[in-house]
C-alpha cells in the first residue's frame, strides 16, 4: 500500500489517500501541543511510540469484539487504516479524578470516582471542544441515539477491557479520550488512537504520570515516560 495524496494534517498525525479509495495511510508525528494548539513542541520519537502503542491496543480490543479502523501497520510511524467519517465526539471515560474534571469539580487530583464516568466533547478546536450531552448531540444530529448507545457501550467495553491488561503491567488508567468513525456501510468503529497523548497514564505503585501531563504542566522527562510506558506493554 503506497501514499499517494496528502489529505489532511492535524496536530499530531498526517493522513494519505491510497489506490484504494476506502483505505488511508495515517503517519504519525513527533509534534505535541496541548491547550488545544496553543502550547507547541516535540516530544523525541513521539510518533513511533503513539503509532505502536495504539495498534498494539487496538489489536486487543479487536480480539474482544470492539471493531477498529486498524488494518496493518506497515513501518514504525505508519498503519493503514480503513477510511471512515468521524462522528464529531470526543468521548472521554474518566476511572479517577484529573485534569478538568478535577478543576470543575473541586475534586483532588487522584480522587476514585464512585463509578466510571462518560462525557462527550464536540470536536471543534475553535470552539475549545465544548462539553456536550445527549440532548445537544440529539439536537445538531451528529448521530443517532442508537449509534450514540452503541458508543457508550463500546468504551464501557473498552474501559474495562485496558483497565484490567494495563494493572497487569502496573499502569492504573485514569481516564482516556476516544473517537469513533463510520465505515462506508454505516457500521461505527473505533478511530484515532489510544496512547499517551489520548490517555493518562500513571504508575500503580508511585503515581508517576506516564503520559501528555507531563508536556502541558511543564514537568520534563515525557520522553523517558513515553518510552517507558511503550517498554511496559511491547516489552521494548
Amino acid at each position: 500500500m503506497k501514499k499517494v495524496k496528502e489529505l489532511y494534517e492535524g496536530k499530531a498525525k498526517k493522513v494519505w489517500t491510497t489506490e484504494d479509495p476506502e483505505v488511508l495511510i495515517v503517519d504519525y508525528k513527533d509534534d505535541a501541543t496541548a491547550g488545544n494548539g496553543a502550547k507547541k513542541g516535540t516530544i523525541h520519537d513521539k510518533g513511533i511510540i503513539n503509532n505502536r502503542v495504539t495498534n498494539h491496543l487496538m489489536k486487543i480490543l479487536e480480539k474482544e469484539g470492539i471493531p477498529t479502523h486498524l488494518i496493518e501497520e506497515i513501518s514504525d510511524r505508519e498503519t493503514v487504516v480503513k477510511k471512515v467519517s468521524i462522528v464529531p465526539l470526543e468521548v472521554i471515560v474518566r476511572n479517577i479524578a484529573a485534569g478538568s474534571l478535577a478543576n470543575r469539580l473541586g475534586l483532588e487530583e487522584g480522587t476514585p470516582l464512585g463509578k466510571t464516568v462518560l462525557e462527550y466533547c464536540y470536536k471543534d478546536d475553535a470552539l475549545g471542544d465544548p462539553m456536550v450531552n445527549e440532548y445537544h448531540i440529539m439536537a445538531m444530529d451528529w448521530c443517532t441515539k442508537e449509534e450514540l448507545d452503541l458508543i457508550a457501550e463500546y468504551s464501557l467495553k473498552i474501559n474495562k477491557i485496558l483497565s484490567a491488561y494495563l494493572k497487569d503491567l502496573n499502569i492504573e488508567l485514569i481516564d482516556f479520550k476516544l473517537e469513533y468513525g463510520r465505515l462506508s456501510d454505516g457500521t461505527i468503529v473505533l478511530a484515532d488512537e489510544i496512547s499517551p497523548d489520548t490517555c493518562r497514564f500513571w504508575d500503580s505503585v508511585t503515581k508517576e504520570k506516564l503520559d501528555k501531563d507531563r508536556f502541558r504542566r511543564d514537568m520534563g522527562g515525557e520522553e523517558d515516560a513515553y518510552k517507558e510506558v511503550m517498554k511496559r506493554l511491547l516489552g521494548e
